[in-house]
């Protein structure tokens, strides 16, 4: 019973959750649908936690959905030992890349006084989350080898079991804790999504051009005239 919330009941919930307040947040407050930037306040910590973040990231997920959309050829990509050596090697670098950036970034906001006192309980929240996911996929890459080849034979699927509505929780839940709870962050930061600024994932830059102009507002003490 309690494999199946935490592994079926959660993860619908969580997506549920996400689109249904997701586009709620989009309707009623679509100013707010941005990363909120604060490289305005403070810029060259941003760019060394920013950079090897995003770049970081953005790749490893792109082979996580990959090997999602595609088992079987996933499966013979790795079945060359040369291949899935350097496809290891690849993904512990970029692993380790993404918690160095997530840490620069947490530590720029709590260096900076400005951008301190303009990051919400949210963003704190999301920011925490995010460094102990990525710092338990390094983890998990470096002490259960070839995550990239079992990978394919249990998070997959169930992840597709989830999808057709046909929940098959034997996958995953006969893997180690740590993995299991990296599987599950996943769908924490997914219901996250609707309340923190990470609802700009699903945004294109192009949309400025046509949404009504963002009146911003200085609060700083007028100048008295001498």
């Amino acid at each position: 019973m309690f494999n199946t919330v935490l592994f079926v009941v959660f993860p619908y919930v969580a997506v549920i959750v996400a689109v249904v307040l997701g586009i709620h947040r989009y309707r009623t407050n679509r100013f707010s649908y941005s990363s909120l930037s604060s490289q305005f306040l403070e810029n060259r910590t941003l760019f060394w936690g920013s950079v090897p973040w995003h770049y970081g990231v953005i790749l490893i997920l792109l082979t996580h959905f990959l090997a999602f959309l595609f088992p079987t050829l996933w499966g013979n990509l790795l079945s060359d030992r040369i291949r899935l050596y350097v496809l290891e090697v690849t993904g512990l670098a970029l692993a380790l890349m993404t918690v160095i950036g997530i840490a620069l970034l947490i530590l720029r906001r709590l260096r900076s006084p400005r951008v301190f006192h303009v990051t919400s309980n949210a963003d704190w929240l999301l920011l925490f989350v995010l460094l102990l996911q990525v710092a338990l996929g390094f983890w998990i890459a470096l002490v259960y080898r070839w995550g990239s080849g079992w990978y394919v034979h249990t998070a997959v699927p169930w992840l597709r079991s989830l999808l057709v509505l046909d929940p098959q929780i034997q996958h995953v839940t006969v893997l180690p804790v740590l993995v299991q709870l990296h599987l599950l962050l996943g769908f924490v930061i997914v219901l996250l999504f609707p309340f923190t600024r990470l609802v700009h994932v699903v945004t294109y830059p192009i949309t400025y051009l046509w949404r009504p102009l963002q009146v911003v507002i200085w609060n700083r003490r007028p100048v008295r005239k001498s």
